[in-house]
């Protein structure tokens, strides 16, 4: 290929992409070595430092400008006020806008343009209609049929996504039940276009762990946001039973923002666990987070069953995180991918209660050959889970070989 634009978001924090982001690090590093030119739109997420759009450009595998929106510096007054997490209709607007100003700015027909969720793809199915892009793909990170509360907001998403559905050329999902979630909700199978599965993945630097040896004795880490359907607070009431049976174990919190590392701690204070919890902060590389993670002995992601989570049908990229330093996993019966490492033994499954969860952690930790066993087929499962086997497998299915060419 060579021309490809890449529309996407990431949470901006302290002026600094964070690891918080639409797929742009794994998108960049398999599509700078295999295209002249790519040209990436990032959306600054609502709740971030700054609320506008960044453009740039790469040519021969090296950034040559970045930028930002006209547009969006013209509606940064409205941008700033509507600035805090969740959908918020001014960025949608800030999104469409910095598009069709990319494709004014540039000039140029793109062979492959990738959206990341709906209106970005949108933008590209117009653009290709004028034949400013050749093939536009739909990469869905993010889908929940019910993640709304009102019912015009939900016909509104719902129609967005079947829109692309059946006007992209081809839509990447990141979990297999993401298919059937939109067919329940109304999907027209026949009209939709081809889906590949295109799970999330890790950079090879990302898979390496520790001897057991080397191991923090009776440690557990949660890496992530700290948001509470990710099951943060659960997580510390667990602590609470399992300290009554292994006084000196330790979990360790990687992640969050200010704000919600104060609610945790200050939850932790009063349940008297300081001895017991410790928080590291968010480290935004990638490659030191996983080393720093392989030194503990299991990974947990305690996702919360609500109604209407995206957590029923994403992938949860901390499994893989976790498996990929060597850690066994334990996880509720939220998550997709948690039943099928289940499958493979390389994680445990239970419902979001404390109860269910301590007796997981309490199992895992002093049982020893139980351990190494779960901690063996993770590593076993994840050896070839990484960015360059899953957007090459998703480029042949879509007729494209792994150097690009059509």
């Amino acid at each position: 290929m060579k021309n490809l634009c890449i529309a996407t978001f990431s949470l901006v924090l302290n002026g600094k992409r964070t690891p918080i982001n639409g797929m742009i690090e794994p998108l960049l590093s398999f599509f700078l070595q295999r295209t002249n030119h790519i040209d990436l739109i990032d959306g600054a997420h609502p709740g971030s430092s700054i609320a506008l759009t960044t453009f740039e450009t790469y040519s021969g595998g090296i950034l040559q400008r970045s930028s930002y929106s006209w547009s969006s510096v013209l509606l940064s007054p409205l941008l700033s006020m509507q600035n805090s997490g969740g959908t918020r209709t001014s960025f949608k607007i800030r999104d469409i806008l910095g598009v069709f100003e990319l494709f004014i700015r540039q000039r140029t027909t793109y062979d492959l343009f990738i959206g990341i969720e709906s209106i970005y793809t949108i933008c590209g199915i117009i653009l290709r209609y004028f034949g400013r892009a050749r093939r536009v793909v739909y990469y869905v990170s993010d889908y929940a049929p019910n993640r709304y509360g009102t019912l015009f907001l939900k016909d509104i998403y719902l129609w967005l996504d079947r829109f692309c559905c059946y006007h992209a050329d081809f839509i990447w999902d990141v979990s297999p039940a993401m298919l059937p979630a939109r067919k329940k909700a109304g999907l027209n199978s026949k009209r939709c276009k081809p889906v590949i599965l295109v799970p999330n993945a890790l950079f090879p630097e990302q898979i390496t762990y520790l001897p057991e040896k080397k191991l923090k004795n009776m440690s557990i880490v949660f890496a992530g946001t700290f948001g509470l359907e990710n099951g943060t607070k659960l997580l510390i009431e667990t602590m609470r039973v399992v300290v009554q049976k292994i006084p000196d174990v330790t979990l360790h919190f990687y992640g969050g923002n200010k704000e919600q590392e104060a609610f945790l701690m200050k939850l932790t204070k009063s349940y008297h666990l300081e001895q017991n919890i410790v928080f590291h902060g968010l480290i935004t590389n990638t490659i030191e987070l996983s080393r720093q993670i392989s030194h503990f002995m299991v990974g947990i992601a305690p996702y919360l069953a609500l109604p209407g989570s995206p957590r029923w049908y994403a992938d949860a990229t901390k499994i893989r995180l976790y498996m990929g330093s060597g850690l066994p996993v334990i996880t509720t019966h939220v998550p997709p991918l948690g039943s099928m490492v289940a499958k493979k033994g390389a994680a445990i499954v239970v419902k979001d209660n404390k109860l269910a969860l301590s007796d997981a952690i309490l199992h895992l930790l002093t049982d020893k050959a139980y351990y190494r066993k779960m901690r063996k087929n993770a590593i076993d499962y994840i050896k070839e889970n990484t960015w360059e086997k899953t957007y090459s497998d998703a480029l042949s299915q879509m007729g494209i070989g792994a150097s690009g060419h059509v």
